[in-house]
């Protein structure tokens, strides 16, 4: 049998990346859009936003944008319903995402609260949301955007290890409850990946020191480096494609040996 050309395609796909914006959620974005597929990016940030969309569409592709706060019921239940009025859902891709430092005894009950409502409240909502109109259209696909930290222990990441176990956690349930209607949801787990996320979480934390913990940073990858955005989207576009329709309930590690070769 020949080889087929140009897999991993998303020909005729409407997409929601949310936090599509910037980093990660900005390199699916445009990775999807460049194998086909009709972008909706969906960022708090709607002046970001719309830019990636002119350049996705200076590019040939096709993308909207859509300002939205991911952790509001009735903004994202008004954003996807707008969405879902001009076609299908047939992918959801959840990348909204906060940092936090702090043990158990230095994160205040405040920061807590801030970070489940950004970590995992935005991913229950935009998933509820999704899910069903999937299930009513007979099948999609669902990706999170989880972390290491969510399976592995870090130090100084009490509330984002939380939350990111909570995205693992919550991925296996969805997958598990709507199996039967066709709709696979996995998740990513990256390390450490090079993104102005990271660039802005070392100049609040670490101002003055930026070079030095970037290197520390990037050594604690058995790799010896960061990973990058695009790494992240090509393997969120394969999961994604019809080519990974075997694949549903898994977290896919992409963390340069991090896990296991430490």
């Amino acid at each position: 049998m020949a080889a087929r050309a140009n897999p991993f395609r998303l020909d005729g796909k409407n997409v929601i990346a949310t936090g599509g914006a910037s980093g990660i959620g900005r390199a699916i974005a445009e990775t999807f859009a460049g194998s086909g597929a009709f972008v909706h990016i969906v960022d708090l940030n709607g002046e970001q936003a719309g830019e990636v969309a002119r350049g996705i569409a200076e590019s040939g592709g096709q993308a909207a944008a859509h300002r939205c706060d991911a952790t509001d019921e009735s903004n994202v239940e008004q954003t996807l319903a707008e969405i879902a009025s001009r076609g299908r859902i047939d992918i959801l891709v959840n990348s909204v995402g906060m940092a936090h430092i702090g043990r158990l005894d230095t994160t205040s009950p405040a920061d807590f609260d801030r970070v489940f409502r950004v970590n995992v409240r935005s991913f229950y909502l935009c998933m509820r949301a999704a899910a069903e109109r999937m299930k009513e259209q007979g099948g999609g696909v669902i990706l999170n955007l989880a972390s290491i930290a969510g399976s592995s222990g870090i130090p100084d990441r009490f509330a984002y290890s939380m939350s990111k176990g909570a995205v693992i956690a919550m991925t296996f349930s969805v997958a598990k409850d709507f199996l039967a209607h066709n709709v696979r949801c996995n998740c990513i787990s990256p390390a450490r990946i090079h993104t102005p996320f990271v660039d802005g979480f070392l100049k609040n934390n670490y101002p003055g020191r930026e070079q030095e913990m970037f290197r520390v940073l990037s050594a604690a990858q058995p790799i010896g480096r960061m990973g990058s955005p695009n790494e992240v989207a090509s393997l969120a576009l394969f999961l994604c494609s019809d080519e990974a329709g075997f694949i549903t309930g898994t977290d896919y590690p992409i963390d340069g040996g991090f896990f296991n070769l430490r």
